[in-house]
């Protein structure tokens, strides 16, 4: 399940992102640089965390997190095929296997789409909400450990050296 990521090296001949093209990010300062690396070294610590805890709970991190997305579904607590191979960013095919081997530990399970003849809800089953409650729970207490780690750095490009407006978007 590894096309979730390009897989390619970076190139600097790439098109800059949309931003970058606009010319109006100003450079980034050597504050910028440290708050982006502990803003990411926060959550690669908190990403490792939660792997080790959700495998010593028995789970792979993709099933933690199918779990996670079904129980936190905006306005629903189920999703089809299509949606979860959304929020994953993965091909139709690996959300496939995904939920067979969910399925096939007693975690998830189909039910027919009552609107949609052709699409099938993948829901939580008991089993997979009682893991899911104990997890998160764990995740929960990481995070507010973390709490100081996980900040989003405040950026230095105002005329000063201070943080600038908001982006217009």
């Amino acid at each position: 399940m590894a096309d979730h990521e390009s897989g390619g090296a970076w190139r600097p001949d790439a098109a800059p992102a949309a931003d970058e093209s606009a010319g109006q990010a100003a450079p980034l300062t050597k504050q910028d640089f440290e708050a982006l690396a502990r803003f990411r070294f926060g959550i690669r610590r908190y990403l490792r965390f939660s792997e080790e805890v959700v495998r010593d709970h028995g789970l792979t991190p993709q099933q933690y997190q199918l779990l996670l997305t079904l129980k936190g579904f905006p306005g629903r607590e189920w999703a089809t095929v299509r949606e979860l191979a959304d929020r994953f960013q993965l091909r139709h095919h690996s959300v496939v296997e995904l939920v067979n081997r969910a399925q096939g530990d007693g975690l998830v399970e189909r039910e027919a789409h009552p609107a949609d003849g052709r699409a099938v809800r993948v829901v939580l089953t008991p089993i997979g909400q009682q893991i899911l409650a104990r997890l998160s729970t764990l995740h929960r207490d990481e995070l507010r450990r973390m709490e100081g780690a996980l900040v989003l750095p405040a950026w230095h490009d105002g005329p000063d050296g201070n943080a600038g407006p908001p982006a217009q978007g």
